[in-house]
């Protein structure tokens, strides 16, 4: 009696170890497959340069445990002796995960092969948080149908629901909405777009960092952030200093005395100034300088030195440097900047 009661526990024991070491086994292989496999893959793609190769192993790293996990539950269920009703369900529960991995596969590759095309081709649709979301709600919109389709539930009916529904929550979600269609406006008419420089008429300006679902954020040039609703920057008046190009021209006041010989002026002028696009990170080098003058001041003629920066931000070092340059090279051709002068004539007001 007592043997048999043992062997009967043993049955039981090994009814339930079994499917778990078949799972243990299953998951540990799949960590040891993903930390080799997908490191051998990494390194490939970074020696062959693909960064298309590169995108699909990411996107690929994540789910793959959640697949093995799966399998690994699979095989489990498979070899164990539960109930048939309760089989049936865990297997469908296992289908539902496998959408939803090769969804989240799908979405990733998605997301990194607009990211690469838009690098490749300007007139591609700029890939912002946006963007990216839109790609996601998309394919797990597709993946949700896909789901209640294969659990035998109608999609008509919730379609209808969604469609009566809709009007409230577009009511209730009424700025968020605007928000989200003003976002998606900026991104398709592309007048702002992500690395541009922009200055608001609220006196705020900095780069684009990006564009999400309700606001765009601004990165200023003392390192912080400003975050403006969508549709309130699409009711702005916005200075946009690299929508055509990105370099601009810099020009830079300065008066000489009016002793001056306005020609060697000239001269010395462009030629520090053309130093400084060869020499200055941020200047144009093909670009050559020149001179206008603009008028007689009060104690100098007036001018105006005119370089030309790759960007917005090169225009301060260009400046720095042509200041400082120029201040040296004027005091070595004897060239005078004068300072402010007033005459006062005590006769004349003397005789009234």
């Amino acid at each position: 009696m007592d043997k048999l009661l043992t062997s009967e526990s043993i049955q039981k024991s090994l009814e339930i170890l079994i499917p778990l070491g078949i799972f243990l086994i299953i998951l540990l292989a799949g960590y040891v497959l993903r930390t080799y496999l997908f490191s051998r893959l990494s390194r490939w793609a970074a020696k062959t340069g693909s960064r298309m190769g590169d995108t699909i192993i990411s996107a690929a790293r994540s789910p793959f445990l959640l697949l093995c996990l799966m399998l690994g539950v699979y095989a489990a269920i498979e070899v164990s002796k539960l109930p048939k009703g309760l089989v049936e369900r865990a297997n469908k529960g296992m289908s539902i995960l496998a959408i939803i991995a090769v969804a989240m596969v799908a979405a990733n590759i998605l997301c990194g092969f607009t990211r690469i095309r838009a690098e490749k081709i300007e007139s591609a649709l700029p890939v912002t948080s946006l963007t990216e979301h839109i790609i996601r709600i998309v394919v797990y919109g597709v993946a949700a149908l896909i789901i209640l389709n294969s659990l035998g539930i109608s999609i008509a009916p919730i379609l209808a629901t969604l469609g009566v529904g809709g009007l409230a929550v577009a009511l209730a979600l009424k700025d968020t909405l605007s928000n989200f269609f003003a976002g998606f406006h900026i991104i398709v008419n592309r007048q702002i777009r992500v690395g541009d420089y922009l200055k608001l008429e609220s006196g705020e300006e900095g780069y684009v960092n990006d564009i999400s679902w309700r606001t765009t954020k601004i990165r200023t040039l003392a390192g912080n952030f400003v975050l403006i609703p969508n549709a309130k920057l699409t009711e702005m008046i916005v200075m946009n200093y690299t929508l055509q190009d990105k370099d601009m021209a810099v020009l830079v006041g300065l008066g000489v005395h009016y002793d001056s010989d306005l020609a060697k002026v000239e001269r010395v002028t462009c030629e520090t100034a053309t130093e400084v696009m060869r020499e200055v990170p941020g200047g144009v080098p093909d670009f050559t300088p020149f001179i206008r003058y603009k008028a007689f001041g009060t104690s100098s003629i007036d001018f105006n030195a005119i370089l030309r920066g790759k960007e917005f931000v090169n225009q301060y070092l260009i400046k720095h440097e042509f200041i400082k340059r120029i201040h040296e090279r004027f005091a070595r051709e004897g060239i005078v900047i004068p300072y402010p002068i007033r005459a006062l004539n005590f006769d004349q007001e003397k005789r009234g």
